[in-house]
């Protein structure tokens, strides 16, 4: 790939870091299991934090932002029901991000960029299986609510979104 083994060391530091591999020096490097518990409490700090931003960015929003969103979930939607792993995990970002830009909070966003790489895994398996994904609805009610600017059903509903994730981690991992 041409690169030095520099980056590539800092690449495997930074997985290691965040839960994705393990690594012993001369020794080995490898993935690290999916485990229960680890993305449950992932779930649980990503899901505070996009509550914390969904709360300031609501009486934020503005038409643009909301139309930004609405793209986003249809091509969410859109990509589930293909299987498009990649595109629904992108269109999935690109949505809640809007909140996580509107609200401004630098701290959120960086734990959110921290902890999402652990529970990423469970969304690729959860969104790869095509078909129906709740999501989709989820989102939906999520933009409902931002665009009535009722702030305390957006938040609800983002508990909702969370909650659905890490009940799917405790069907579909190991402790």
């Amino acid at each position: 790939l041409g690169l030095s083994r520099a980056p590539v060391r800092e690449a495997f530091a930074r997985l290691v870091d965040e839960g994705l591999l393990e690594s012993k020096p001369q020794s080995y490097t490898r993935v690290t299991p999916v485990v229960a518990a680890e993305v449950r409490d992932a779930a649980a700090v990503v899901g505070a934090m996009h509550e914390l931003v969904t709360r300031v960015a609501v009486p934020r929003l503005r038409d643009s932002d909301l139309d930004e969103m609405r793209v986003s979930n249809v091509r969410f939607a859109a990509a589930v029901q293909a299987g498009d792993v990649d595109e629904a995990l992108r269109a999935d970002d690109e949505l809640h991000d809007v909140l996580v830009r509107v609200a401004g909070n630098r701290a959120a966003a960086a734990t959110v960029v921290r902890y999402t790489p652990l529970i990423r895994r469970l969304e690729r398996r959860r969104f790869g299986e095509g078909g129906s994904c709740r999501s989709a609805g989820l989102h939906e009610r999520l933009i409902e609510a931002c665009a009535a600017g009722d702030t305390e059903a957006a938040v609800q509903v983002t508990a909702d979104i969370w909650r659905t994730l890490s009940d799917l981690a405790d069907a579909d991992t190991t402790d």
